[in-house]
């Protein structure tokens, strides 16, 4: 979409607005207000997507079956947060192992929209929580009972409007669909629902599995290339003004971690980029994490 077609929308928009019942179908009206802003937000060039919702991946690394329980403990953590938010999730896909843990699984966290002057919203909040996890622990997987060391990454991306530079033309797209699957290769619905994207000129790609309807999967995913690729060029800028090679990528293991959540032989979680600490680690896992996201943020503000 180019700056006239925006242009024209928002004087549609503001038309409406203007109308004495533009408040008789209150949901409706919130819809409105939001692509209003969204579309004020990409006419003055982007800015910041602090107050947007976002969709978080969380992909075990090395570790096995330690990992792909870590990217369990963590979807759990970060669910109990977002609910004491009073933000709601909602699982796109999950790629879970025999013992309830998952090799990958991303959800959407979605917020109120009612975040003030100033305030981040879902985005903005939780956006320093990505990068490298480490977990230490005796595992229990393991009958010697040794304890392990294993890593789990989180992506956190924007969820950002279908206009402007942010537009994908559908032949940058290869879709193929299959049936959705619950644990276990059980299917959870008979029709093809199951969406993956690729975003052939970057080879990015998705599933989305959730929705019911293969349109609803195809617009999640669209999603979340948007985000990726919004990420991906944002990432490229700050490591070309840093002299940084923009080919370099995170790697899931030992010395790319940005918190370690340690439980034995003692029990810390550390922030490696604040150096803050808290000792009950109980609490942190219990979606406790707040005194870690301040900290990140009185740090970039510094």
């Amino acid at each position: 979409m180019d700056k006239t077609s925006i242009e024209k929308q928002i004087a549609e928009i503001e038309t409406a607005m203007a109308s004495p019942d533009f408040w008789s179908d209150k949901e409706k009206a919130q819809a409105t207000l939001k692509e209003y802003q969204e579309l004020k937000q990409t006419l003055a060039g982007g800015g910041s997507c602090d107050k947007n919702d976002a969709i978080i991946s969380i992909i075990s690394g090395a570790g096995g079956d330690d990992a792909e329980d870590f990217s369990r403990i963590l979807f759990s953590m970060y669910s109990k947060y977002v609910a004491s938010k009073g933000w709601r999730t909602s699982l796109l896909s999950a790629n879970e192992n025999s013992v309830g843990g998952y090799r990958s699984l991303s959800f959407e966290v979605l917020g109120s929209h009612s975040t003030g002057s100033g305030q981040a919203g879902v985005y903005g909040t939780l956006k320093n929580e990505a990068g490298v996890h480490r977990l230490v622990r005796m595992s229990p997987f393991n009958s010697a009972g040794k304890r392990q060391t294993s890593f789990s990454m989180v992506e956190v991306l924007p969820k950002l409007p279908d206009v402007g530079e942010l537009h994908i033309p559908d032949d940058e797209l290869e879709v193929s669909v299959a049936r959705s699957g619950g644990p276990g290769g059980q299917n959870v619905n008979k029709r093809d629902t199951a969406v993956r994207m690729t975003h052939t000129p970057t080879g990015i790609s998705v599933q989305v599995t959730s929705e019911r309807s293969q349109a609803q999967n195809r617009e999640k995913a669209l999603e979340m290339i948007r985000g990726k690729l919004f990420k991906m060029r944002e990432e490229a800028q700050t490591k070309k003004s840093r002299g940084f090679s923009v080919a370099a990528t995170t790697k899931i293991e030992w010395g790319s971690q940005i918190r370690s959540y340690v439980l034995h032989p003692y029990k810390l979680v550390k922030d490696h980029r604040t150096e803050h600490e808290e000792h009950n680690t109980d609490k942190v896992l219990d979606g406790d994490v707040q005194s870690f996201i301040d900290a990140e943020k009185d740090l970039g503000s510094s």
